[in-house]
């Protein structure tokens, strides 16, 4: 019976055994499983009690030095941790036991798994086999603190949680790539620490006063801490608020730069110019416009807005102003201009912002008053049609019939630009707020409408009266002093891109003495092409027109610096007498060298040594003319056989001198008449 028992074992069902030896069986099976929840529960548990262990200690060294901190780190990553059996015993689904335990089922052990990694990361548990799956290199990223290091640390992050969650990456190449991510947060906290220093004087300045007792109360609720008790607590301070109100525009700054990445996209060869030439005099926007492929008033009216952070100021969406910049590039080409087109405009801007730099006068305006002059200088010639106001209006066009023949062009100019910006894929001004818009908008129009030339000679005489008189000048007729002098500079600039302007300019003018004959009008000063002579011509433009003007310009400068720094000595005086120390002997001698290093040094003006030199290249073209029409004389005369043919040789030659000498005299007269007017002007001028 027993034999018989033993052989049959295998085959024994419960009906053979009875109900006794089901339970027996049942509750030796519970047995072994109650066993292994014990061991997998024990295991667990000291792995995160050495985890917990692991964790304080680097948190305890997070205050050491980087490079130490570091050190430290590498160094216990390879000391500390868990083995590689431990490791593939909590991240392997396998039921097979191990070296460092039993295993348990795959269902616990994913549950285990996932309720790891809620309270730990994920890398603790990934095994050195998910580790070798996938490599992330930094090698094609973005230097820290360059344009899109902060975008593409973004993408990066992302991808690497993901790449965690899944525990596909390793240990070494998520270190690489967070300390790739620390360099691009510290250059980012660098770069807003250097702006917030900038900011700390304006809203230091603030006087308590100035703040309603509704709006402090609202800051010290909302970035202040509610103090515990029922204690009577006194209204917060204004430096309280201060620090707050500059907290909250960090972060504001951070979410903006983040927001704002997909921004516009320069080209290397572009990058490459504007770094190197937009600050300076000269410089040459014909390489420029050839390199940025015809897109020059695109590139360099974002980058200007860029470098003064108008962007960001004003809320700007980066794909409508990429619109509007293109938009206005469409219409400077609508009638293929040879001088007023893209190329104008974003030179124009460019010298506006020179102008600003090197006279320091963008320390004496506000964010909004730089937008305004940019924005001008960028639309004053939008939609030109290449003819000057006074052939709009002796044709009676549709544009002089509808600005009554009062600065036509000027007027259609701001017009149709903001015409375009009410359209919502070109407004900028979305976010602007209505009485700024209203400021900005008045700014704009005042500065173009006194590009119109007829405007230079009383616009130059109102600023030398309130350059002579001690008030203080007024800054929209100083900026639109700016824009205007912007507006006629390249006889300022080298010789070589003067004298390209010069032939460009000549040619839209030649371009509307031909149509004037053809519709059988007489032509325009300087717009026939068989009579006029260029160099002459442009000698008189310096002369009368934009020397003059410059010197006013610079006086204005003059002034308008040395009136802020007046204000500033005399706020720093009064700082000293408050403050006066024991030691006087030093400070008579100090206070010498301060004056003598304050702004009384007169703002620096480069268009002056062009001048002389661009009017010395036009008087030696003007002689080479002379000579050589006194050498085809002389030649005609040789070849000419008998008295008669040379006396009428004679005659002729008297008569070409005779219109040469009345072509002069006419043009310095009707400048001369001009100057002495102060009204108006010949178009030719602009």
């Amino acid at each position: 019976m027993g034999n018989c028992y033993s052989q049959c074992e295998e085959t024994i069902t419960p009906i053979h055994l009875g109900d006794a030896a089901l339970s027996y069986q049942l509750q030796q099976q519970q047995q072994q499983q109650h066993q292994r929840q014990r061991i997998s529960i024990q295991e667990t548990s000291n792995h995160r009690k050495e985890h917990f262990e692991n964790s304080a200690v680097q948190r305890s060294q997070l205050k050491e030095e980087p490079m130490k901190m570091r050190y430290n780190s590498e160094k216990r990553r390879m000391e500390v941790g868990y083995s590689p059996d431990c490791v593939e015993a909590l991240s392997s689904s396998s039921a097979e036991s191990m070296d460092c335990g039993e295993a348990t089922n795959e269902r616990r052990d994913r549950n285990d798994d996932q309720s790891y990694e809620s309270e730990f990361p994920s890398l603790s548990n990934s095994s050195v086999a998910f580790y070798a799956k996938r490599r992330l290199s930094i090698e094609g990223l973005p230097l820290p603190g360059s344009t899109d290091s902060t975008f593409a640390c973004l993408l990066r992050l992302r991808k690497i949680v993901k790449l965690t969650e899944q525990n596909k990456i390793t240990k070494s190449v998520l270190i690489e790539n967070l300390t790739y991510a620390l360099q691009v947060v510290e250059k980012t906290y660098i770069e807003e620490t250097k702006r917030l220093r900038d900011e700390d004087d304006e809203l230091s300045e603030t006087a308590c006063s100035e703040v309603p007792d509704e709006v402090r109360n609202w800051l010290a609720s909302t970035f202040t801490r509610n103090p515990s008790g029922g204690r009577r607590v006194a209204k917060p301070r204004f430096r309280s608020v201060v620090n707050a109100i500059r907290a909250g525009i960090v972060v504001e700054r951070i979410y903006r730069r983040m927001s704002s990445c997909t921004c516009l996209i320069l080209p290397p060869n572009v990058v490459l110019l504007l770094k190197s030439g937009l600050d300076e005099w000269n410089f040459n926007v014909f390489e420029f416009n050839e390199v940025s492929a015809d897109h020059a008033l695109k590139y360099v009216g974002f980058e200007l807005l860029h470098k003064y952070n108008l962007i960001s100021k004003f809320q700007i969406d980066n794909s409508r102003l990429e619109n509007l910049l293109l938009r206005l590039e469409i219409g400077y080409g609508k009638y293929k201009n040879p001088y007023h087109n893209l190329i104008h405009a974003s030179d124009v801007a460019q010298t506006c912002h020179v102008i600003l730099t090197t006279s320091k006068l963008r320390d004496y305006l506000t964010d909004l008053d730089i937008f305004a002059v940019i924005y001008a200088a960028l639309i004053h010639d939008f939609e030109h049609t290449g003819t000057t106001n006074n052939f709009h209006i002796q044709t009676q066009t549709e544009l002089a019939m509808l600005y009554n023949d009062r600065n036509v062009l000027e007027n259609f100019h701001v017009s149709a630009v903001f015409r375009i910006t009410q359209e919502s894929e070109f407004n900028i001004f979305e976010n602007m707020p209505k009485e700024q818009y209203q400021e900005f908008r008045t700014a704009v129009i005042d500065m173009v409408l006194n590009t119109d030339m007829s405007l230079h000679f009383s616009q130059a005489k109102a600023m030398k009266n309130l350059i002579a008189i001690p008030e203080i000048i007024d800054k929209l007729k100083a900026l639109s002093l700016l824009v205007h002098c912007a507006d006629i500079a390249h006889p300022c600039k080298r010789w070589d891109l003067h004298r390209q302007w010069s032939f460009m300019l000549s040619e839209e003018f030649f371009r509307q003495g031909d149509r004037e004959k053809e519709m059988g009008m007489p032509c325009s000063p300087l717009c026939d092409r068989k009579t006029v002579v260029l160099p002459q011509s442009q000698i008189g433009f310096i002369d009368f027109i934009v020397e003059p003007i410059f010197v006013v310009l610079g006086d204005m400068l003059d002034k308008m610096m040395e009136n802020t720094v007046n204000s500033k000595e005399e706020g720093e005086e009064s700082a000293k007498d408050k403050n006066d120390s024991p030691s006087q002997a030093d400070s008579p001698t100090q206070e010498s060298v301060e004056s003598i290093e304050g702004a009384l040094v007169p703002v620096l003006r480069p268009w002056v040594c062009h001048l002389k030199e661009n009017k010395e290249n036009w008087g030696k073209e003007l002689k080479q003319l002379e000579e050589e029409k006194k050498n085809v004389a002389e030649s005609k005369k040789s070849v000419e056989c008998g008295d008669g043919a040379n006396d009428e040789a004679a005659e002729e030659a008297d008569d070409s001198n005779l219109n040469t000498a009345d072509r002069m005299s006419d043009h310095l007269d009707s400048i001369d008449f001009i100057d002495c007017e102060g009204e108006d002007e010949s178009d030719s001028a602009s």
